[in-house]
This record gives C-alpha cells, sequence and structure tokens, in this order.
C-alpha cells in the first residue's frame, strides 16, 4: 500500500472547487460566488463559496476544507475506533444546490480525504465521496440519465461497483423517522483505501469531476419550465425533509461540529427558504403525489 500524497489531493480539491463554481456561475448566467476564507483555531481552515439570488439557483454552496486536530470527536471514534489517540487531517470539497425553479432538483455531491497519524505506526487513512439527487418533480429521464453516467463514472474500476455504491446511497440517505429516501440516490462510499492510494484517488477524482456531467444536463432541460405557487409551496415543503436529514442523520454534519469546524460552513447546505406543514398529505394523482410513488422508492434506474 503506497503512501498518501496530501498535497496532490489537497490541489485537486481546490481545483474541483474553482472548476465548478465557474460551471455554475456560466450555467446562472446572473449571480457570481462570494468568497469567504477562514481559519480554523484548532488548525487548518478552508474556503467557502456561496452563491445567492441567481437566475436559476437560488443558493449554491461549494465549500473546501482542510482541518487539522490531535484528537477525534466521539463520532468519529465510534466508528473508527482505532482512530483514538491519533492526530488528523481531514479535507475535502462538499456542494448543496437549491435551485429556484421547483422543477429542478436539489444536488449534493462531496470527495473527501482523511488520513490520521501517530508516531511510530502507518498512517490510517481512506477516501469517500458521491453524489445524490433531490427532486420536488420526479422526471423518468432524468432519473435514468442521472444513474447512467453515475454507472458509466464508476464502471473503469468494476463491474461491481455503481450497484454497491448505489446501494450504499439509498441506505445512508434514507428518512429513518420519515420512512423515506431523501430523493433517487445516486452513489455513496465510505473508508476507502484498497487497493491502493493511487486508484483510491483516481476514483475519487473521477466522481468530483463527473458530478455536473450527471447534474447540469437535467438543470438545462428543466430551467426553463413554467411554475407558480402550488410548485414553489410544495418545493419549500419538501426541503424540510432535506434539512430534517441534515441536521438528525448526517454523519459529515455530526463531525464537523463535533469536531469544532466553522459553523457556517458546515451548515451552508442548508435550504435559503423552508417551511413545514402539519401532517400534509399530497392529492392522489397529482404530480406531487407521483414524487411519493415513483420516485422516492427504492429503483434500479439503469
Amino acid at each position: 500500500m503506497n503512501i498518501p500524497n496530501i498535497s496532490q489531493v489537497k490541489d485537486f480539491f481546490l481545483s474541483l472547487q474553482e472548476q465548478i463554481c465557474k460551471q455554475l456561475e456560466h450555467i446562472d448566467g446572473h449571480s457570481t460566488f462570494m468568497e469567504d476564507c477562514w481559519q480554523r483555531e484548532e488548525g487548518g481552515g478552508g474556503r467557502s463559496r456561496v452563491l445567492t439570488a441567481g437566475n436559476v439557483f437560488e443558493q449554491a454552496g461549494v465549500n473546501f476544507s482542510h482541518v487539522t486536530g490531535t484528537s477525534l470527536p466521539p463520532s468519529a471514534t465510534a466508528h473508527r475506533p482505532e482512530l483514538a489517540g491519533r492526530s488528523y487531517q481531514a479535507m475535502g470539497v462538499s456542494l448543496v444546490i437549491h435551485p429556484l425553479n421547483p422543477y429542478i432538483p436539489t444536488s449534493h455531491a462531496n470527495v473527501r480525504f482523511f488520513i490520521a497519524e501517530k508516531k511510530g505506526e502507518l498512517p490510517v487513512w481512506w477516501f469517500g465521496g458521491g453524489f445524490d439527487l433531490t427532486p420536488y418533480y420526479g422526471f423518468k429521464e432524468d432519473a435514468i440519465h442521472w444513474h447512467t453516467i453515475a454507472k458509466n463514472l464508476c464502471h473503469p474500476f468494476g463491474n461491481d461497483i455503481y450497484p454497491k455504491y448505489k446501494k450504499w446511497c439509498d441506505d445512508y440517505f434514507f428518512i429513518k423517522h420519515r420512512n423515506e429516501p431523501r430523493g433517487i440516490g445516486g452513489l455513496f462510499y465510505d473508508d476507502l483505501n484498497t487497493p491502493d492510494f493511487d486508484t483510491c484517488f483516481n476514483f475519487t477524482q473521477a466522481i468530483g469531476n463527473g458530478f455536473l456531467s450527471a447534474y447540469l444536463p437535467i438543470v438545462e432541460r428543466r430551467r426553463h419550465m413554467a411554475w407558480s405557487d402550488r410548485e414553489r409551496q410544495f418545493q419549500l415543503y419538501r426541503r424540510g425533509r432535506y434539512v430534517e436529514f441534515n441536521l438528525v442523520w448526517d454523519r459529515g454534519t455530526l463531525f464537523g461540529l463535533q469536531s469544532g469546524g466553522r459553523t457556517e460552513s458546515i451548515l451552508m447546505s442548508m435550504p435559503p427558504l423552508v417551511r413545514w406543514e402539519y401532517s400534509y398529505s399530497p392529492e392522489p394523482g397529482s404530480p406531487e403525489s407521483d414524487l411519493y410513488t415513483s420516485f422516492l422508492i427504492k429503483k434500479d434506474w439503469v
């Protein structure tokens, strides 16, 4: 197992953030990203970028962070007890895009690297990441396209990769207290450190670089669809599910808050507007009902 090249990984993440921001600005055509560079008292820092009030994107956040520490929070050592007593570095790019048009899905992507070191012992390291799609109104062609791109990105690394990471995404982005998926899934992987560093890094680069090829064609297909207050209110209601998952179940959010991360950057995934409605149920046979019956289900799209 070759030794991780930390500076190479960091350079890729910084370049990826730059590339994604430029493409999103181009698609939006109106707003640009505000940059906020920050330092963390415990060690490390980051570069947060947020676009607001755009023509296409109501809010988009693309965050790079590289944090260090001498000990890990309980949420990490509970998952990996062998990390106790080790110093660590955690870095990555995380993004969440909340479009204005309710017919364009919300999307999330993340690629990350973690390494924990202790004098006299080999480092413990792994990659993680993936991307997932959260539609408010479902379109079969969008779901098929999304998962086809995901499958194609995984294919060079083995025929078993896509079904494995697709299932992991379905299982991870499941809102247990609602007994429903957050969206139509995609890819999710974690603890990736075999067969070697180069292969794991190449896979992570493929996922990071391939995200926009999965998402932007959907944006282009839906951006000019007319919508009314009915669709907007349903979008705001469904955004509540997004908030619930991130604050209750997401391991990354929990790790960031418990490790003393920068709260503004951690919670940039929150939508700018959201609403809750007591005991809401969509009208049977409506497009809103179709989201639940045809899309918020575990399904093999390709």
